[in-house]
């Protein structure tokens, strides 16, 4: 990961984190990289000093783990909405759905076959096991993981 310091057309300047160099310059390029402030797709990357490591240990204080701050995504408005919309899916389904965890494949199957009651379920599958489902013709789709959550 690689951190940038941005800065818009109007001068407000903010920071970012990008997978790479590339990922950063492939999506300004598509103008998704916008300023929080204004929504402005115009932007650049600001000076920035490098960080350099220290030779004596004294001159940064030691940070403890319960001081680190829990990482976080900075997102343009049109990913928020997006991010909502699909919380409001996960949600739809998890309220209207028979959770039933690692036993997914097993009672797709069983559906899908008429071993079972037709019904929505939801549950965990290994990218093996949903690869394999399709294969047989059973349709299924993950639920997506939104930043913060966990399955």
């Amino acid at each position: 990961m690689i951190r940038y310091a941005l800065r818009c057309e109007c001068g407000h300047s903010f920071e970012s984190w990008f997978q790479s160099s590339a990922t950063y310059e492939s999506q300004r390029k598509r103008r998704l990289v916008t300023c929080p402030a204004c929504d402005s797709a115009k932007v650049e990357k600001a000076i920035m000093a490098p960080r350099l490591a220290a030779k004596d240990k004294t001159s940064e204080p030691e940070v403890k783990a319960s001081e680190t701050s829990t990482p976080t995504l900075m997102m343009a408005p049109q990913e928020r909405e997006l991010a909502a919309k699909l919380r409001e899916l996960r949600e739809h389904v998890e309220k209207n759905a028979e959770n039933v965890g690692r036993k997914f494949p097993n009672e797709a199957r069983k559906i899908h076959y008429g071993d079972s009651e037709h019904r929505a379920i939801y549950g965990q599958a290994t990218a093996e096991e949903a690869h394999s489902l399709l294969e047989e013709g059973v349709e299924v789709m993950p639920l997506p993981l939104l930043p913060g959550e966990r399955n």
